[in-house]
């Protein structure tokens, strides 16, 4: 599963004195998409990133990870380094790369966005400033904050005695059954969520919610949140713009092909799953 390894250190500021640069791990991206040797999936080496056009002034903090120092830059610039280098996306190294690595970029690639998105004020378009001890861009001219953006939304498992509820999003990029899932509107709480969607996107009622476990997903800054529901009444009723199909699987049923096990979509399934005959 996609998490932030159990030895990680999240840092705010940069350490002082600054690390040696061969103990420093640089995340590069260039619009969500990470700087990689191709052959091996490896972080570029400083003496690379040393010889490149990359502004490493553009650094943010991560944190710390088995005793190295963790940043992340962005750049504008596709042209890659040398040709031992190659951009990937994420989704790209599902299963691809150690676990603990993946945990790392996906948080790398939500600061390397901020920062990125962040480069100006919103109100009065003064260059923004990082102001120290707080994750976060100060306008000096206005004072507006912007801290990294972290968009919630909730995930269901609907339960029908042995069944569960599983629809494929028309806008899903793996086009695989899963549960139903969206993110929240303004001053609702989450399981209001989990009502309000399941109704807008298969016309049901639920009850009994009960929380699962939640899930950083970096695509692009979304928290997922997902829970259980049983089943209360109703009948199948799609939302043709968002569903493109929804049914029932139980015990005799063919079950179609399970999500990437790097997400929670997967373990919410798995976990409730009834076993084979």
């Amino acid at each position: 599963m996609l998490h932030t390894p159990d030895a990680f250190v999240p840092l705010i500021d940069a350490p002082e004195p600054a690390p040696a640069a061969d103990q420093t791990l640089t995340f590069v991206f260039h619009r969500s998409r990470l700087l990689l040797h191709a052959a091996d999936l490896a972080l570029p080496t400083p003496a690379q990133l040393a010889a490149s056009d990359i502004d490493l002034g553009r650094a943010q903090p991560v944190g710390l990870w088995q005793g190295r120092y963790c940043q992340a830059i962005w750049t504008d610039d596709e042209a890659v380094p040398d040709s031992s280098l190659a951009w990937h996306g994420l989704r790209s190294l599902f299963n691809a790369v150690d676990d603990g690595f993946l945990g790392l970029a996906s948080r790398a690639v939500q600061l390397a966005e901020w920062a990125r998105t962040h480069r100006y004020c919103g109100m009065c378009a003064t260059p923004m400033q990082r102001a120290r001890g707080e994750r976060c861009f100060k306008c000096a001219a206005c004072g507006m904050l912007a801290y990294p953006r972290i968009s919630p939304a909730m995930m269901v498992l609907i339960r029908k005695g042995e069944q569960v509820l599983l629809a494929m999003h028309k806008h899903s990029p793996s086009q695989r059954f899963s549960p139903l899932a969206g993110f929240l509107e303004a001053g609702e709480s989450i399981e209001e969520a989990v009502h309000r969607e399941v109704m807008e996107e298969v016309g049901l009622r639920v009850h009994n919610l009960r929380y699962f476990m939640s899930q950083s997903w970096p695509f692009p800054h979304s928290l997922m949140i997902a829970f259980t529901a049983d089943y209360l009444d109703g009948e199948i009723r799609l939302d043709e713009n968002e569903i493109a199909e929804a049914r029932w699987f139980g015990p005799g049923d063919a079950w179609p092909e399970a999500s990437s096990s790097v997400s929670i979509s997967a373990l919410l399934v798995r976990a409730h799953r009834p076993p084979a005959a």
